[in-house]
């Protein structure tokens, strides 16, 4: 005999079923600002290692040549906030960076750069808006535990600042820590660590 409908049962089971498929969908459909932050920063870190060992800046012929080697920086806007920048000071002005000289985001093509007088992501539209740490995440204070800078040189070593005289001046010789303060407190804090010769990255969750 055909049957017209379902019986209790398997209603019951497929309730079920899609019960436990929420369960487990919904949970990673919910958003953690201060991880998603947190876990960008590794990777821009590790990015501008990458270039820097793809790109080996050395120049005989400019005594500080090692001013161009790639860099993550962190700064805050002067309208409140904060960001970070990914580039190369090609020009060697004493490490600093120019738009021109950012790196572009391997996902988006756009410039990993904003300036502090400059963090209005409607007038920048080239500019990757994700690098606005708090008005992307909520991320209320960026502290360093080895100033603002890091920079790394052809075998991915990381430095902490730009000697005038010595070129493998200022390597890390303790890990550099990054701690991200966001601005609900439920949230809390998450530390990135940098450490010292092989530039390797970590986050932890206290």
């Amino acid at each position: 005999m055909k049957r017209l409908a379902f019986s209790m049962l398997e209603l019951v089971f497929v309730i079920v079923v899609i019960g436990i498929l929420a369960s487990v969908a919904i949970p990673s459909l919910s958003r953690h600002p201060l991880q998603e932050a947190a876990e960008q920063i590794a990777t821009h870190i590790r990015y501008t290692q990458h270039l820097a060992m793809m790109n080996d800046v050395y120049n005989p012929t400019a005594p500080q040549w090692y001013y161009a080697r790639p860099q993550i920086s962190f700064r805050s806007c002067s309208s409140g906030g904060n960001y970070y920048y990914v580039g190369s000071d090609m020009d060697l002005n004493t490490g600093h960076i120019a738009e021109s000289e950012s790196a572009k985001d391997p996902l988006s093509g756009k410039n990993l750069y904003w300036l502090n007088t400059q963090c209005t992501p409607a007038s920048y539209p080239n500019r990757e808006q994700k690098l606005l740490l708090q008005e992307t995440y909520g991320i209320r204070s960026v502290t360093t535990t080895c100033g603002g800078t890091i920079s790394f040189d052809s075998f991915g070593r990381p430095y902490n600042s730009f000697s005038t005289t010595n070129p493998y001046g200022g390597q890390l010789t303790t890990a550099c820590k990054i701690v991200l303060t966001h601005s609900d407190t439920k949230e809390g804090t998450a530390t990135l660590s940098i450490e010292p010769i092989t530039g390797y990255v970590s986050i932890t969750y206290p």
